[in-house]
């Protein structure tokens, strides 16, 4: 049943990968996310403001995987040019520049006001909470390890490829409990716990040493990077 389970999950973010790694728009999407989740920590939002902004970018992949999916479904199955097909594929187009530019419009009500308080010490509610500056800490990672491993064209975060998603994650957790906690014991299991997990990569011949060690020091770094910028 797990089994199951993890790789039905592994297919759904293979699917993820090779959309960004086929698509331009999505590229696009990837990158405004990216952007869209740094700028939270700048501006003095709520958590209704930043769910609301979480799943209108949620929104717009969303409705880019379904136009892919549908693309490669009317052109496995319409050998030559029909028009139903392009109108098919014009639809889906549709429905993705409907969700961008609704998004748009719901960032653009939520930070509008917001810029004259540009708030570059970052006295933010997301700083001062940390279950949900942990959430974003985690968010970014995981979107770094799935633009890399798009760029380098091999893998998914649960198999393969460069670099490894376990590594990354299991270190970038490891550096919370690190930032969060100041107990060495604690901090010391944290790192050889995200050892041990970057070790089984390699032993099970998912992951060659390079691809664990570049995901062991891209998770570090990019966690202590946020935790020494936007944490007081």
């Amino acid at each position: 049943m797990l089994k199951r389970l993890l790789a039905s999950f592994n297919n759904a973010i293979t699917g993820i990968i090779e959309t960004v790694r086929t698509e331009a728009n999505m590229k696009i999407h990837m990158v405004m996310a990216f952007i869209v989740l740094i700028m939270c920590l700048f501006f003095t939002l709520t958590r209704a403001e930043v769910g609301v902004l979480v799943l209108c970018v949620a929104f717009v992949m969303f409705a880019e995987l379904i136009n892919t999916a549908l693309e490669y479904i009317v052109d496995l199955t319409a050998q030559h040019y029909h028009p139903l097909a392009k109108r098919a594929k014009d639809a889906a187009a549709g429905a993705v520049l409907v969700s961008a530019i609704a998004s748009v419009l719901v960032g653009y009500v939520i930070l509008s006001n917001k810029l004259s308080d540009i708030n570059f010490n970052v006295i933010s509610t997301i700083r001062r909470t940390d279950a949900l500056f942990v959430f974003f800490v985690l968010i970014i990672v995981f979107i770094v390890t799935i633009i890399l491993k798009s760029l380098v064209g091999e893998g998914t975060p649960l198999r393969g490829g460069m670099p490894s998603g376990h590594s990354t994650l299991s270190f970038s957790l490891a550096t919370i409990i690190a930032f969060s906690i100041k107990e060495p014991m604690v901090i010391a299991l944290a790192y050889v716990l995200a050892l041990i997990v970057s070790q089984s990569r390699v032993d099970a011949e998912i992951h060659n040493i390079w691809e664990v060690i570049i995901g062991a020091l891209l998770g570090v770094i990019i966690t202590a990077v946020m935790f020494l910028i936007f944490k007081p």
